[in-house]
Order: C-alpha cells, then structure tokens, then sequence
C-alpha cells in the first residue's frame, strides 16, 4: 500500500496531541491542506487572514493551552509574512511548529515562482530549522521539531518540506510513536549548597521573576521561595501575574516603566535571585549600574543568556520549576521583617496623577472579576495595561514582551480565545496598534470568537509621541494618525460588535453590553493624546523624567 508523503505530516500532528492548527493556504502547501480536508473534525484549522496573523495566533494559542502552536503557510511571500510572528515567539519563548512549502525539488536554486530560502531566513530567530526533501525523513523531522520546541527553553522551529516531497507516494502505512520528551535538567547540588550560603548572609533579599517562571509552570514554587527567604518580588512585563496582584509580597513591574516600590528595592537588595529573566535593556538601561548593592544569583535554563547583559554572582542553569523546588526544600525558613515592613511601605505610595486609560483598564478588571486573558499589542496602552490590570494568575497576560510586535494583540486573541475556550479574552491596543491585523475581526466573526477589542484611541503613535514631547521639543514627525477609519463603522462592516465612549460613563455601558452581547466586539475609546506613560527612563544614567510620587 501507497499513501501521500502529506499524510504523514498530519498523522504526526494527530500523533503529538495537536487537534488545532492556524494558517493560509497557497500552492507548494496544497497537498497538506487537502490531507487536513480529509482528517474531518480530528484536525481543526483556523483560517486567519493574513500570515502575520496565523503566526500570533498560534503563539497566542500556545500561550493559553500550554501546548505547542502549529502554522502553515505557502512558500515565498506566504512563508516571508511569518517572519515577524517567527520572531515574537522566539524573543518570548513560545513553542509553535512552522510549517512551510516550498517550490520543488528541480526547481530549487533557480529563483522559481515564489521561491525562497525560509530556513535561512529563519534561522537567527527560531531554535532549530528543517529543510524536507526526503518523504522517508518526514516522520523523523516532524517529531523532532516538537521535541525541541517545547523542550529546554521553549521556542518556535520551522519545517520546510518540498512540494514534491508532499505529493510523493511512499510505501507503508504511517506507523505511530509516542511523543518525544526532552527531560527538564535539575539544579546540581553544589549550586544549591552555594545559594543556601548565599541566603543565610543576605539581610535584604530580593526576587525578580521574568516569563521563563511561566513558561516552566514554577509560579507557586517561586511565591513559596519567597515567603522562605522573607523576600519581596518583582516582575518583569513578561512575569506580570506570578504573584497575585493584592499580595503583600508583590512588588510590581520593574524596568523602565515598573513601579516605584520595585525601583526602590532594585537598588537596595543585598542579594538578587533572578528567575527566568533575560535582563533586557526595557529591565537593565545600564546593565553596570543594575542591583548595584546586590550579589546577583541567576537561575535560567539557558546557558547563553547568563552574564550576556548582567553579571551573576552565582548562577544556577536549570528548569525553574526543578530548581526553585531544590532550594525550597534545602532552605531553612529566615525572616526580615524590617526589610519586608520597607518593602510593604513603598508599595503603598501612590502616583499623583493617572492617565484616562487608568480608569478604562480598572473598569475592565472590575467587569470581568479580575479574571479576563488579556491581550495586548504594544506601545502605551500594553505599558497601562501592565501598571494597571491586576494580574493574579501566571499567562493572563498575552503580549510580545520581547520583540514589541505592533498587531500582535487581536491576532494572539484569536488563538488565546480558542484556547480558552469558555474563558474570556479581552483585546486592548492602541488605535495605530489596531490599524496594523484589523482584518482579523473577519477571524473572530467567522468562528464564533468573543473577543472585545477595547481601542485606547488617542489619534496618534503615542508611545513615539511621548518620546517626541520629552527628548525632541514636541517635533511631532509622522506621529498624528488624522485618518480614518472609523472603527465602530469597520466593526459593524465586519460583523462584530461596534461601540463609542467619549467618557468612562459610556465605557462602563458599552463594555458591559459587549461582554453580554455573545459575540466579538470593538470599543472605540478616546483618550487624550498628551497622556503619558509614567515613570520613563531615558538615557545612559537612568535618569527620570516624569515626576512620580
């Protein structure tokens, strides 16, 4: 017996537990979709309407699911649109498995009708790349590239299989195999011993959590860590929601745009413990000057990014969770109360003055019992969004941390709603953000999905304004969006859901009726344009512009 090579490529997505796939049809890929028509309701795929999009959207869905993300595109232009969703899930370790086609064998190296080399392309910003030109090392490809996306740090990989390595017929049917799983690497025992010597000296400890907590579902074990070493905690933007929001112990969002009481504390700790962090220059403007009173322990499963911005007193390469298990247990309980009482005492202050989308994000939290998946793109309103939504649980919060994707948001909603299923998932942006995947709407309408979309429209690129107003005396180039569209008209042309608020009475009404309306909708709030994004550092000495507290 004979089957298609393209079979193969779906029995192996059946076989590593995917039953939901994003993407866009096109030529070089037409055998897999036909292979997709033929697998019925096992394999659902969600047709986006764009490629950008599908990519976010399977990076939103494994995000949620806790499973890898699968897309499919075309060669050439279809594969090249994935770059930038590609990149977005590298910079914030998200497993997806990319899948591409390409031209065929005898047409490959002659610059061939929507030929191009994806896996060179791809290759800076995935964990590993995989050429196909063999039916016969499909299976061992496939599921290899799910080994190593959700294994280690996770991460996206990309399989580009030749056309005429799908429509091959080869001997056999498709034999099954369970899954491989690459094992989490536990702490040594000597990096424990030296961090337990490191604890018992420090009178003012200090714990920084970034996504590689979530990623490694160590959220719990990090809090408990916490209360052992009487340490206080802070985040960066990507661990938003390790420690619930009303907790004593949480600190806030530190770096460039986090709190005044994580800050504070940066520059007071005598010990660091960073877990899962990359020291980004949005956290580190001045890798030099970062926890400077402190010794600094670094706990990351990657190797590479110990001591690639910040210097490690002590470093421990292993899975967090593993990790932070080991020390739990081989730490005795210490207290610092005069410390925790400074640390209580400086989260208690208070900013003087909010911008309007204060009251917006509050209300959001308030309908939705501080429980919504929220989704965001990125510029002021992610910024807000993250300094005012009381994140309580590890993976509400959707957004690219790392690589700052413009029109990320709705498109990661989509694959956040499927996800979620019965939960819901709330879209905030801006209205440049929201120009750039609007067409996603026609996604959200054609399957069901109730995603509302709430724009903080304050009718320019704002986070490039705010700079523009700070650093070049108000030379507003290129920054005033005074075009359409008109967004609730769109929305309304679109199928969803179309709401104004010129004031927070009718956002409170309008957000209402959209969670209760069973359908996607867009919120179309005007805000000033002059609100800024506060604190904000700029420059080599870390120095504050805006007045706070």
């Amino acid at each position: 017996m004979r089957i298609r090579a393209a079979k193969i490529v779906t029995q192996c997505l059946l076989e590593q537990g995917v039953d939901t796939v994003f993407g866009y049809p096109g030529s070089t890929v037409l055998d897999i979709y036909d292979e997709i028509y033929l697998c019925g309701r096992r394999l659902k795929h969600i047709l986006t309407s764009h490629e950008q999009a599908a990519a976010h959207a399977a990076d939103g869905y494994a995000r949620i699911s806790g499973k890898p993300g699968v897309c499919i595109a075309t060669s050439g232009p279809g594969a090249t649109n994935l770059v930038t969703g590609i990149a977005a899930a590298y910079m914030d370790s998200s497993p997806v498995v990319f899948i591409t086609g390409n031209v065929a064998e005898d047409r490959i190296g002659k610059d061939s009708f929507q030929e191009v080399d994806i896996t060179g392309i791809a290759m800076p910003i995935t964990k590993s790349t995989y050429l196909v030109r063999s039916a016969e090392k499909l299976p061992h490809v496939m599921r290899q590239a799910f080994a190593v996306a959700c294994g280690g740090r996770p991460g996206p990989v990309l399989i580009d299989i030749l056309s005429s390595v799908t429509n091959k017929r080869v001997r056999g049917e498709y034999e099954p195999a369970e899954p491989v799983r690459i094992p989490a690497a536990p702490a040594a025992q000597t990096d424990v011993d030296t961090f337990a010597g490191m604890a018992a000296k420090a009178s003012k400890p200090l714990i920084l959590a970034g996504g590689g907590v979530i990623r490694s579902g160590a959220a719990d074990d990090l809090v408990r860590l916490a209360r052992k070493l009487s340490a206080p905690v802070c985040t960066t933007l990507m661990g938003l929601g390790i420690a619930e929001a009303d907790d004593p112990i949480n600190m806030g969002m530190a770096g460039m745009h986090g709190t005044y009481a994580a800050r504070t504390l940066l520059n007071e700790c005598d010990m660091l413990v960073a877990v899962g962090v990359r020291f980004s220059d949005r956290l580190a403007p001045d890798p030099e000057k970062f926890a400077p009173s402190a010794r600094i322990v670094h706990i990351d499963i990657d190797r590479a990014e110990i001591e690639k911005n910040v210097r490690a007193d002590h470093y421990i390469v292993a899975d967090a969770s593993l990790a932070l298990r080991q020390l739990c247990e081989a730490l005795p309980r210490k207290d610092c109360p005069e410390w925790m009482e400074h640390a209580r005492r400086l989260r208690a202050r208070t900013e003087r003055k909010s911008p309007a989308a204060r009251a917006i994000i509050e209300e959001i939290a308030r309908q939705t019992d501080k429980d919504a998946i929220i989704a965001t793109d990125v510029g002021q309103h992610q910024l807000w969004t993250c300094q005012y939504y009381p994140f309580s649980r590890p993976g509400q919060l959707v957004t690219s941390g790392g690589y700052g994707a413009m029109g990320f948001g709705l498109s990661a909603a989509v694959g956040a709603q499927i996800a979620a299923k019965d939960r819901r998932v709330i879209h905030i942006t801006g209205d440049g953000s929201f120009r750039m995947n609007c067409g996603e709407l026609a996604t959200t309408a054609a399957y069901g999905l109730p995603v509302v979309t709430v724009i903080l429209n304050n009718g320019v690129l704002g986070m490039v304004r705010q700079w523009q107003t700070l650093l070049y005396n108000g030379r507003y180039s290129q920054t005033n969006l005074d075009r359409g569209p008109d967004f609730s008209a769109l929305a309304r042309a679109y199928g969803v859901g179309a709401y104004k608020a010129e004031d927070l009475q009718e956002f409170k009404t309008a957000f209402s009726d959209a969670l209760g309306c069973g359908k996607a909708a867009v919120i179309d709030c005007r805000i000033p344009e002059d609100d800024m994004v506060a604190p904000s550092f700029f420059g080599p000495d870390f120095t504050d512009i805006t007045s706070e507290v």
